[in-house]
This record gives C-alpha cells, sequence and structure tokens, in this order.
C-alpha cells in the first residue's frame, strides 16, 4: 500500500497513564494526538488513570478512551509495589479496549507506562496485530531510576543497569525498598522488550546516546523532537527590570539549588516558577530570589512574552532528554541557559542564543553576569526567535514525521513486526 493511502486510512492510538498535561510526556503526547487529529487520521487516547482528559483532545476530535485505573502514587505501599511492577488489571483493560478498536489498519505509539499502566501492557501491545512505536522520554526502558543519576552523589550514574553494580547502589532518591521494587518493574521490562520487534523514539541526541547502548537488539529506533506548541509572533520585548528565570519542579537533579546559589554569586536573584523539595534549599541560598509557585501555561507564557524574564536557565545534573520550557522560551525570543548535560543544548547556541554551561555555580553565575546588561539579552533573544523560526517543532511538523513513521511502519511486512 503506498505511503499516502495507509496515511489517509490508518487510526494512531496513542497510549499513556494520563491524559492531562501534567508532565513532559502527557504534554507532548496530547500535542501530538491533536496534531495527527488536524491532519484528517482517526486519533484514539487511552489513558490508563481515571481523570479528566484535557479538553483539547475532544475539541479537536481524538477519541479518548479511560481504562480507569488507578496511579500507583496514590495507592498504600505494597499494592502501589504489585501494581507498578505487573498491573494485570492494566493488561486485561487495554486488550479490551484494543479489541474494541474499529476494523482497519493502525498503529499504537506509547508515551507512557510507569503510574498505572505497568510493564503488564507490553505483552500486550507487542501481540497486537498493529506496529507499535514508544516515545523515551526519560530512561525507564533501561534504568531503575528513569534518569540516569545517582542522587547519593548528585551526579550521572555511569553503571550498567541491572548489573551488580546498579543493584547495589543507593541511587533511588526515596529509599533502598524503593530502588528494590523498581529493579523488579525493569527487569520485568526488559524482559519484555527482549525480543520484541518494535520501534523506539529518542527525542534529543542526548537522550538517544545515553540510553541506545542499553536497549535489546531488534529494536529499530528513530530520533524525532518533540513538538512545541508556541505562537509566532514578535520576540519578547525584555523590559530593563527583568529576572532570570527557572520554570519547573524544584529539584536538585534539574539544578533548581544551582539557579540560587548562581543568582546570589552575580548578584541577580533569580524568579522561579514551579514547587519541589528543593523550596528550602533555595530560599537559604538567596533569600532575594522569589519563588512564584505553579502557574498556569497562560500565565507563563505572559511571563515570557511580558518583558519580565531576561532568559530562562535549565542547569540540569541529569541528562535529561528534551525539556520544552527551553524550546518554548526560544520560541518565544528569550535566551537560554542550558546544561552540557542536557538535550536542550542542541538547541542553544553559545554566545548567540544563550549559553551552554556545566552544572556548576561559577559556570551559572558567569552566563547570569553576561547576561547584566539587558541589551545583550534582547539581541540574544532575536537571534533565539529568529533561528528557532526557521525550522521550528511545532506540533504540524512533528505530526509529519510521526505519519511518515507510522507509513513506514505499516509497510513493512506484518512478519518482520511480529515478536
Amino acid at each position: 500500500m503506498a505511503a499516502a493511502e495507509v496515511s489517509s486510512l490508518m487510526r494512531v492510538v496513542i497510549l499513556a497513564d494520563f491524559a492531562q498535561p501534567s508532565g513532559g510526556a502527557q504534554m507532548v503526547a496530547i500535542e501530538s494526538a491533536v496534531a495527527l487529529r488536524r491532519l484528517g487520521l482517526p486519533v484514539t487516547y487511552i489513558q490508563g488513570v481515571a481523570s479528566r482528559a484535557d479538553p483539547r483532545l475532544r475539541e479537536a476530535g481524538v477519541e479518548v478512551v479511560s481504562l480507569d485505573l488507578a496511579d500507583v502514587w496514590s495507592l498504600p505501599a505494597a499494592r502501589a509495589a504489585a501494581a507498578g511492577i505487573w498491573n494485570r488489571l492494566a493488561a486485561r483493560r487495554l486488550a479490551a479496549a484494543l479489541a474494541n478498536l474499529p476494523p482497519g489498519p493502525a498503529v499504537l505509539h506509547l508515551h507512557q507506562w510507569t503510574r498505572s499502566l505497568s510493564p503488564a501492557v507490553l505483552p500486550v501491545l507487542s501481540r497486537s496485530p498493529h506496529p507499535l512505536v514508544l516515545t523515551l522520554h526519560d530512561y525507564f526502558a533501561a534504568c531503575p531510576n528513569g534518569v540516569y543519576y545517582r542522587f547519593d552523589r548528585g551526579e550521572p550514574c555511569g553503571l550498567v543497569p541491572l548489573s551488580a553494580s546498579c543493584l547495589l547502589a543507593p541511587c533511588d532518591p526515596r529509599s533502598g525498598r524503593h530502588k528494590a521494587v523498581r529493579v523488579v518493574r525493569t527487569a520485568a521490562t526488559r524482559a519484555c522488550l527482549r525480543g520484541a520487534r518494535f520501534d523506539v523514539i529518542h527525542v534529543s541526541d542526548r537522550g538517544r546516546d545515553t540510553v541506545a547502548p542499553f536497549l535489546p537488539a531488534g529494536l529499530t529506533q528513530h530520533r524525532i523532537d518533540n513538538p512545541v506548541a508556541a505562537e509566532r509572533g514578535p520576540p519578547a520585548q525584555i523590559a530593563s527590570d527583568s529576572r532570570i528565570a527557572y520554570l519547573g519542579r524544584l529539584t536538585r537533579e534539574k539544578g533548581a539549588d544551582l539557579v540560587a546559589a548562581a543568582g546570589r554569586a552575580a548578584g541577580m536573584p533569580a524568579l522561579f516558577v514551579g514547587e519541589g523539595p528543593a523550596e528550602a534549599e533555595i530560599r537559604r541560598l538567596d533569600p532575594d530570589s522569589t519563588l512564584m509557585g505553579w502557574r498556569s501555561r497562560a500565565e507563563v507564557d505572559a511571563l515570557l512574552r511580558g518583558g519580565a524574564v531576561r532568559a530562562v536557565v535549565a542547569p540540569s545534573r541529569w541528562y535529561e532528554t528534551g525539556p520544552l520550557t527551553v524550546y518554548e522560551s526560544l520560541a518565544a525570543g528569550i535566551p537560554v541557559i542550558a546544561s552540557a548535560r542536557s538535550g536542550a543544548a542542541e538547541k542553544v547556541r553559545h554566545g548567540r542564543t544563550g549559553f551552554v554551561v556545566e552544572p556548576d555555580v561559577e559556570a551559572v553565575a558567569s552566563a547570569f553576569a553576561a547576561l547584566r546588561d539587558p541589551r545583550v539579552a534582547r539581541e540574544m533573544g532575536r537571534e533565539a526567535a529568529r533561528r528557532y523560526w526557521e525550522a521550528p517543532l511545532d506540533p504540524a511538523t512533528h505530526a509529519g514525521r510521526l505519519v511518515a513513521l507510522y507509513d513506514a511502519m505499516l509497510a513493512r511486512p506484518a512478519t518482520a513486526r511480529a515478536a
């Protein structure tokens, strides 16, 4: 069947734990579902957790199916461990949902499974006659804690996942018991992936280079950027009293404490939008910093476009795959200070659209100081917007790349897709 014919007929089935934009993976799943529907494809969005779906899905004509599962984080410890490792109910309900799909060609696209679906859904998806693609937003396909990071040492991990050294490492941010549960879940995931024949998408070069060596043979790997839902307009008019801003969860692995320490060292207190366990440390490191808590997407966009933000800083200590806030900032004409360890650094031109720095106080403070003059930030912001919009990461472009991949997957002989 020709690619154009496949595209006009196939159904896309998006699967994720949530249908709410509460994190990067869910945001990408929702944006891609809406963009694919706008191309005219029938789209079904299957969410694991029973919760209100983002209204944009139904407004776009996306069919939303809920498996009515519990979020494992809301369960007592023993039940959460069992459901997280292997949720039999999720497998049964997903099998029933797939059986109810309309006849015809379809592609299954899994975005997230650790909060309700569990590895138990992987055999269900592998047995389906429809080809499967998995977007790797993190490292849970290989690493027990999902970020390939030593929380006990505050540095990226260098161990082989599930090796003896990995099993003994006290790397989990919660406890050794929590690590043990995650080890068993990762072992179950690896068993399901071994010998499987499906595709995976990496969202950044950094993400691909970090996890690819640990993936089993037989997976066909691709590199597709995340979609960024940014409206094109004139670059932000950065005000003279603007602040460098950190957007996201306040954690040490994301470098929130580095931002506070660097702001104090440079004499440029930062603005924090988000919440998290590093909040008290941020207040201690720089009492003059401003913590706004979580804000809606519209409010964050207003901050970026309204001149209050001089630059956005994302100094992750872990090998972050592709933070959307960085791309949204560049699109708005805001320079970015990005960690050299992050996938976001791929989109920043050092000294032109921002700075790529090592995640340490001295390097981040130096970047702050370089932006002390708002005229420098404005010039960088204009260049950032110009470069971004030369090759935007808009949802329509993302959907077009997905369709090309789906076409190729459907064009393969069914025997080549069998596990």
